[in-house]
């Protein structure tokens, strides 16, 4: 009776708490643990990749001279026994007259006649094979040209085919910036304040349906935006503003914060609900409004996950290519007007790589081009994990 009125208390041993291991956990836990290590091991595979065909950018034109007359040395056919003089065909029975040309008729046709046909006056063409010298002076001015191509890099222009190839980087740059500053000028404030109001004003069932439609936005391909951009952005907004370039810097920001705003929504929405509840409750029982809670109140907790948010928003607008190639007007132009054409770094790399031949100077510098965007990206990611984790949060958080 008693036993059914109080039912019997577990003892937990020492035995008993220990962890059992369990092979599936085992396993679980070491294959997530491979996939891990295998993401960054593939990513800095890709790094090394893109910087190893940059190299050659790297090497002095001395060495490049050296290296190409070895060749040159290396490069002779190859020889077996006797040289190359003493080799005569083989004959096989009497020896055989002297080979003449055929002649039809009784005159005989004599060398001399036997000329190619010209017509007009036109020079003949030099069709003598170069000597080894005068081709190692050509090997010699191309790599010179090589050791000029870091003085055009702080230029403005971008000339990549030409007999003075120039690759200035700086217009580039500038392009660059111009349409992140723009691109994040739109979608900042308004992916943090549709975020806000997601969080702090909307009903759970508008919540719902708002959340889901603007996120739906991060799966539309590129190229949509971009022809969206080149199609109907471009003619709305000159008839607005009335300028020349159709596409410029202005169109190209505006189509790429259609495209940073879902990922900024989305980690901002998320780190505006990850602040508790009882801020909210706190700042509504001292009397404050709903907005000024919102504001004043939920708005700084969440600066860490806001901060980060934009900080992956620049680097998607930073490395974006597709819209960039659409919607920019891909002209290398150093102004500060928002409407003028612009090129940026991903664009030239898309819009020029499938051109370029392998090993010139042209395709290293296009890999060169690649290995600063990889470092932009990842010195944005590092500020953004110790930055923001290290002082912001522990700001916030009154540690």
């Amino acid at each position: 009776m008693d036993s059914k009125l109080f039912p019997k208390t577990k003892t937990f041993t020492e035995e008993s708490l220990k962890k059992q291991f369990r092979i599936s956990e085992f396993l679980a836990e070491k294959i997530i643990s491979s996939v891990a290590f295998l993401s960054i091991a593939v990513i800095f595979l890709i790094f090394i990749f893109v910087f190893k065909e940059s190299l050659p950018l790297f090497s002095s034109g001395a060495d490049s001279k050296a290296l190409t007359e070895a060749e040159a040395k290396t490069n002779k056919p190859e020889s077996y026994g006797a040289t190359a003089e003493e080799l005569k065909p083989e004959t096989y029975g009497a020896e055989t007259e002297e080979l003449k040309p055929e002649t039809y008729g009784s005159e005989s046709v004599s060398n001399d006649d036997l000329k190619p046909e010209s017509y007009g006056d036109a020079p003949k063409e030099d069709l003598t094979v170069p000597s080894t010298d005068e081709t190692m002076d050509a090997v010699s001015q191309n790599q010179e040209g090589e050791d000029k191509t870091w003085s055009t890099f702080f230029t403005t222009e971008w000339v990549p085919v030409s007999d003075n190839p120039r690759f200035g980087l700086l217009g580039l740059l500038i392009g660059t910036l111009k349409v992140t500053i723009i691109a994040m000028l739109i979608a900042g404030p308004l992916a943090v304040l549709a975020a806000l109001y997601t969080s702090c004003f909307a009903s759970k069932r508008v919540k719902e349906i708002i959340k889901p439609v603007i996120e739906m936005l991060a799966a539309f391909p590129s190229v949509v935006i971009g022809f969206f951009a080149l199609m109907v952005l471009a003619s709305f907004f000159q008839d607005v503003f009335g300028y020349d370039s159709r596409l410029n810097a202005f169109i190209g920001g505006v189509a790429m914060a259609l495209a940073a705003i879902p990922i900024i929504y989305t980690i901002s929405e998320d780190a505006l609900a990850a602040v508790p509840k009882t801020y909210t409750e706190a700042s509504l029982a001292l009397g404050a409004s709903k907005w000024q809670t919102a504001f004043f109140v939920i708005l700084p907790a969440a600066t860490p996950g806001i901060f980060a948010a934009l900080l992956l928003g620049i680097g998607r607008v930073f490395g974006e290519t597709m819209i960039a190639l659409m919607a920019t007007g891909n002209a290398a132009l150093v102004s500060a007007n928002p409407f003028e054409s612009v090129r940026t770094f991903a664009a030239t790399i898309g819009s020029e790589m499938a051109e370029t031949v392998f090993g010139e100077t042209h395709y290293s510098v296009l890999f060169f081009i690649g290995s600063l965007l990889f470092i932009f990206s990842f010195a944005l990611n590092a500020v953004a994990e110790f930055y923001v984790k290290g002082k912001l949060l522990k700001k916030f958080q009154g540690k």
